[in-house]
């Protein structure tokens, strides 16, 4: 049986993501700065106020969910969009029983999957929050000489969530792009895939070492501790150069 790999530049990924990442990072910022509003509006490193951040920070993550959803579920869209976008033009010169077999790939419970993750990974934010504030706020009890650095801190941590907000945007957008390609490669019988990188000096070692080797679907490879395919670590810009039979 003979394999095929995806006909196209090498160090370009065919699936563009970069208009879902720029939407669903806007969208989270809103998020991270709404944090630093409620966090802000108490005096910083004030134990007596730590309870009622802590409060109004569950609360918020709680009111997030509709919201949550309605957001992730438009990023999983305009990604999946584009991955079939993606498969139509690798797709030209296949039979027409193959093509039609991956374009109707199961991708339903996939993607059910993936927005059931993002909806968490959105509601953490101010979670995530609340438990820096209330850490630190020990931190400045347990150390009344460094109270003042401690409550500068404190009111970085909607900085902080922002940070946050752009790593969930750019790792979760390159994720479901490979997580929907693994899919609809996985539908048609391929039993992996040819790692690709970016190819430019902000690769990883760890990554750029993995350029161009075959990965099976089903042993993704641990790299600097975490395991995972092309495209679905944190900050990750390779992506998966489908091998289908033909």
């Amino acid at each position: 049986m003979r394999l095929k790999t995806r006909d196209k530049k090498r160090n370009r990924n065919p699936v563009r993501t970069s208009r879902a990442e720029r939407q669903y990072q806007s969208s989270l910022s809103q998020v991270a700065r709404q944090v630093g509003s409620i966090i802000n509006g108490f005096p910083p490193g004030d134990p007596a106020a730590e309870p009622t951040i802590n409060q109004m920070l569950q609360r918020y993550s709680d009111l997030l969910g509709d919201w949550a959803v309605s957001t992730a579920s438009k990023m999983l869209v305009e990604v999946n969009q584009q991955d079939r976008k993606a498969w139509a033009v690798m797709t030209e010169n296949m039979s027409k029983a193959l093509r039609d077999e991956i374009r109707n790939a199961p991708t339903g419970q996939v993607m059910q999957g993936l927005l059931a993750e993002q909806v968490t990974l959105i509601k953490s934010i101010p979670l995530d929050a609340a438990k820096r504030v209330h850490e630190l706020t020990l931190q400045g009890i347990e150390d009344g000489t460094r109270s003042n650095e401690i409550a500068k801190e404190i009111m970085r941590s909607g900085e902080v969530s922002e940070s946050k907000a752009k790593v969930i945007a750019r790792t979760e957008v390159s994720r479901t792009s490979s997580v929907l390609t693994e899919a609809r490669a996985r539908s048609v019988g391929s039993e992996g895939y040819i790692w690709r990188t970016s190819g430019d000096s902000d690769v990883r070692h760890s990554h750029a070492e993995m350029n161009g080797k075959f990965v099976r679907w089903d042993s993704p490879p641990t790299l600097d501790k975490m395991t995972g395919h092309a495209g679905c670590f944190p900050n990750c810009r390779c992506w998966e150069d489908p091998v289908i039979p033909e």
